[in-house]
């Protein structure tokens, strides 16, 4: 456990590096099909990185307020285009979807992407956050593998002279996320993918991604609206929606996942009429999904799932899927699997080659780690967790109220009857509130333990455990749960502490804790398990974040 102080210690590289090693092991024991070994091909890369590292990243700075906007106040697309310009335009040697939306971006895009490559084409992938490696969020080719450092490294010094020339043009004001995406459409351009697909940073209209034209678009998805980055976006839910209708393009497909607040679609809806696009929805009256039941084989859960898609407005589509095994879990991942699976049949409608069974293969064979993730039990042990059940859920950074009611429901569907501690942390710019409030809607965990971790490597946007304490506390209330406030520490010591404690008072009441660290955290929240109920199996739920979850599988081995 020693490793987390000291990644927090260390320099961008140097975590990076410690991160790298203690990783490696993880990754061969999950059986991940992305190359574990490869990460140690990032200290080949320090060049590359360094350069990154000196732009303005506002993952690790936070968003400006507006800058998702397609208004004054709105990132400079003007800018991203003149780079794209000077590199060739690259975006345009390929055909492109778009994925823009609150949540589940990812996941379509993982969806999509293996459904392509099932059938034998070449597919660039663009997505992001990462988990440990930057090279994560790029994919070329048959597999999904990140990107070699090899390729990367090639595309960088072709394109560094151009990218210097363009700093010294803008001013130095190109961002850290305006030279990946650049980098990344020229590798694909290179590489001659068959397609791409593209997942937006933040909004649709501004977002750096939005560079391709209507030639050069095969289908715009939109998944979801939320309160996500609601600052950054124009401030309420309508502004949001204009936002991220910026990626539709004239008389390219619109693939709707949904769902939506009724007014909410009709922005779409008229976006989309403006600009003569069809509309496909995922939760059209023709369509059907639904989990038939939950599976763990070999310690590797998954949810046996029907999907039937019967469209007949705007575009014709029809497919029956049945017993797909999902092993991305949840009610959200299957109307994911569903959006994605419409989007493979706007592009067969267009004349693309994709059979049925390239889309339930390329369903059944997408895993993202860090996403309802449930750690085999030897994974467990190795972090000092015996005999309680750990789930990952770091929620691709979009942790809102939608995403704290997917995660109780997924805990209710896969272990409905087991006790469970929910481990916390999260980024500055979310609402705590909401996630908090509509969790303990769901359900009551039997303990809420709060800690903090760098986010994007930085402190800027990281909350701190006691602030997010003072929130829990507030949803509490409102709420009228009873809890126990414990303070800093562990169970059994508050438990000492608390000798003349009814154990009938304070074991209805959920315990509210602050965590140190990720390892203090997970022995706190094994602590409870045991103390309140023994040999019942419990889980640990380790949420709120991406780098929370980073964080611990990157101990799995270290």
């Amino acid at each position: 456990m020693k490793i987390f102080s000291a990644i927090h210690r260390c320099s961008d590289f140097t975590r990076r590096k410690a991160l790298i090693s203690a990783t490696t092991g993880a990754w061969k024991k999950l059986g991940f099909r992305r190359g574990v070994s490869t990460y140690s091909e990032d200290l080949e890369l320090k060049e590359f990185l360094d350069y990154l590292e000196n732009l303005k990243n506002y993952e690790k700075s936070g968003v400006p307020k507006g800058a998702g906007t397609d208004s004054e106040d709105g990132f400079d697309l003007g800018r991203m285009n003149r780079l794209m310009e000077r590199l060739g335009n690259p975006q345009s040697k390929f055909k492109a979807v778009h994925i823009a939306g609150t949540k589940g971006k990812g996941s379509t895009a993982a969806f999509l992407s293996n459904m392509l490559r099932e059938e034998g084409y070449s597919v660039g992938c663009y997505t992001s956050p990462h988990l440990w490696s930057i090279r994560e969020r790029i994919s070329v080719g048959r597999k999904s593998d990140p990107v070699s450092a090899k390729a990367l490294n090639s595309v960088f010094h072709w394109a560094k002279e151009i990218l210097d020339q363009s700093m010294e043009l803008e001013n130095g004001s190109i961002s850290h996320f305006e030279v990946f995406t650049a980098l990344a459409f020229t590798l694909f351009a290179q590489e001659k993918v068959d397609i791409a697909v593209v997942e937006a940073g933040l909004g649709g209209a501004r977002d750096a991604t939005n560079v391709f034209c209507s030639s050069g678009l095969a289908a715009a998805i939109i998944t979801t609206i939320g309160e996500e980055h609601l600052a950054a976006l124009g401030g309420s839910l309508e502004s949001i929606a204009m936002a991220k209708s910026g990626i539709i393009k004239h008389g390219c497909p619109l693939v709707l996942g949904g769902p939506f607040n009724p007014h909410i679609e009709c922005i779409l809806r008229d976006k989309a009429s403006s600009m003569d696009s069809p509309v496909v929805s995922a939760f059209d009256p023709g369509n059907l999904s639904r989990i038939k039941g939950f599976e763990i084989n070999k310690e590797k859960p998954c949810q046996l799932c029907d999907i039937v898609v019967q469209i007949e407005k705007d575009m014709q589509l029809f497919i029956e899927l049945y017993d797909v095994r999902l092993h991305m879990l949840g009610t959200h991942q299957l109307q994911n699997a569903v959006t994605a699976t419409c989007a493979a049949l706007c592009l067969r409608n267009q004349g693309w080659r994709i059979s049925d069974e390239s889309i339930h293969a390329g369903l059944q064979h997408t895993f993202l780690p860090g996403r309802s993730q449930f750690l085999a039990s030897k994974e467990s042990e190795s972090l000092g967790i015996y005999g309680a059940t750990i789930l990952l859920d770091g929620g691709l950074l979009t942790h809102t109220k939608e995403s704290a009611k997917s995660l109780a429901d997924t805990i209710q569907m896969t272990y409905p009857d087991a006790p469970a501690v929910l481990v916390v942390a999260m980024a500055s710019d979310k609402d705590h509130l909401a996630f908090a409030r509509e969790f303990l809607t769901g359900m009551q965990p039997e303990a809420v333990i709060l800690t903090q971790v760098k986010i994007a490597g930085a402190k800027s946007r990281m909350t701190s455990a006691s602030l997010l304490k003072e929130t829990w506390i507030q949803a509490f209330m409102e709420l009228g749960i009873g809890f126990s406030d414990i303070g800093i520490g562990s169970y059994s010591k508050f438990v000492e502490d608390e000798p003349d404690c009814s154990a009938g008072a304070w074991k209805q009441k959920t315990i509210l804790a602050i965590g140190d660290s990720i390892e203090d955290s997970l022995k706190t929240a094994n602590g409870i398990l045991k103390g309140r109920k023994g040999n019942r199996p419990g889980i640990i739920v380790v949420t709120g974040s991406l780098h929370i979850v980073s964080s611990v599988l990157a101990h799995l081995h270290g």
